[in-house]
């Protein structure tokens, strides 16, 4: 534990009693007073979470709009001033080196915000891909504090004391908190209404103490984020997403708008594996790498599994070969059960409110 990176909240997450763990080379918190009950009160109410582990790159210069749109397969064309966007960094066959989200900062000026495990290789690859663009690291300046719940734009309204309701899906600003920059983003990785909030790493502390005084907010830890974002039916990175499985395959073709020659947009037109959402009728959950069975023929594996806690009952993803992909129903084989399965439409818990449109004030 000794070795592994620190956030700016890790003492305050060990002297609050939070049961740490290594994650991408970070010391995380899993939980505090427990993955359902953080989980539920993320559905009911709001949480913060510590994503400070996140990287953060800054693109500028003279053409980085048509840089970055060969670069990364995310649509820029015509993403305003003010809006992000969700998208890939591919390698030549199409595989996905990571996931990562866009910022359209202002004009020849963007942020590209990075999964910390893959932090060092996207900015690598992406300083190799954009010469003549400047190209600056700020991971380790940048804080990043997640506020996520159905009733987390009242709690930041009344914590910035202005109106956030005019603030949509995927779309940022610019305001500031204690003299300090902070940069609102309607985003999240939840499937609940919610806030990614960027400032100066040295101001994080009292940013996340400050969400805390309200009695409506609670932190949380990455037990419940991933149980959050399962449910939600959203990929993670080195489990739905890896170098030898394209976006497509992993069910994201939707997202592959942009017109321009990217690098790996030919890999696309590949489809070997299929990326399957499965329930499960009981509590049992699979894990990672267990196999999935049509009859007995072993045709594919478990990414990700969980027990869900807003369905009662265990989810799944897992890649199948595309040949057997058309089946409704599966047996996944864990060490200790054979579990049915059948394939279900996405997201998996239906009632989130990441999406819900806020009517602006006035």
């Amino acid at each position: 534990m000794a070795d592994l990176l620190k956030t700016p909240l890790t003492a305050w997450h060990e002297s609050h009693g939070a049961k740490m763990a290594p994650f991408a080379g970070w010391n995380m918190p899993i939980q505090y007073e427990g993955i359902l009950a953080e989980h539920k009160h993320t559905r009911e109410s709001a949480s913060v979470f510590d994503i400070c582990h996140m990287g953060e790159f800054l693109v500028h210069g003279a053409g980085a709009r048509e840089a970055l749109m060969k670069a990364v397969s995310h649509s820029l064309a015509e993403l305003a001033e003010g809006r992000c966007r969700y998208g890939f960094i591919l390698n030549d066959k199409g595989g996905v080196l990571d996931d990562c989200i866009i910022y359209h900062l202002g004009p020849d000026s963007y942020m590209v915000v990075v999964n910390a495990a893959c932090s060092a290789t996207d900015f690598a690859v992406l300083s190799e891909r954009l010469p003549g663009l400047t190209c600056e690291d700020v991971s380790d300046t940048t804080a990043k504090i997640d506020l996520q719940g159905p009733r987390a734009v009242e709690i930041l309204e009344d914590f910035l004391g202005e109106d956030l309701h005019n603030l949509g899906y995927f779309a940022f600003r610019y305001t500031t908190w204690q003299g300090k920059k902070l940069l609102v983003s309607r985003t999240g990785y939840t499937g609940e209404l919610g806030y990614e909030l960027y400032i100066d790493a040295g101001s994080a502390l009292d940013l996340w103490e400050g969400l805390l005084k309200d009695e409506r907010v609670r932190p949380a830890g990455l037990g419940a984020r991933d149980t959050l974002r399962m449910e939600a039916g959203l990929a993670l990175y080195g489990h739905e997403l890896d170098t030898e499985h394209t976006p497509v395959e992993a069910g994201l073709g939707i997202m592959m708008k942009s017109q321009a020659d990217y690098v790996g947009k030919e890999g696309l037109a590949t489809v070997r594996e299929k990326l399957l959402p499965l329930e499960l009728d009981g509590r049992r959950a699979p894990r990672h790498g267990d196999a999935v069975a049509l009859g007995d023929e072993e045709v594919g594996r478990v990414t990700s599994g969980t027990f869900a806690p807003s369905l009662n009952k265990a989810i799944a993803f897992a890649w199948v070969r595309a040949d057997k992909a058309e089946a409704t129903e599966y047996t996944i084989v864990t060490p200790r059960a054979r579990l049915a399965a059948r394939v279900v439409s996405l997201p998996f818990y239906k009632q989130g409110t990441a999406r819900t449109k806020l009517t602006p004030r006035g």
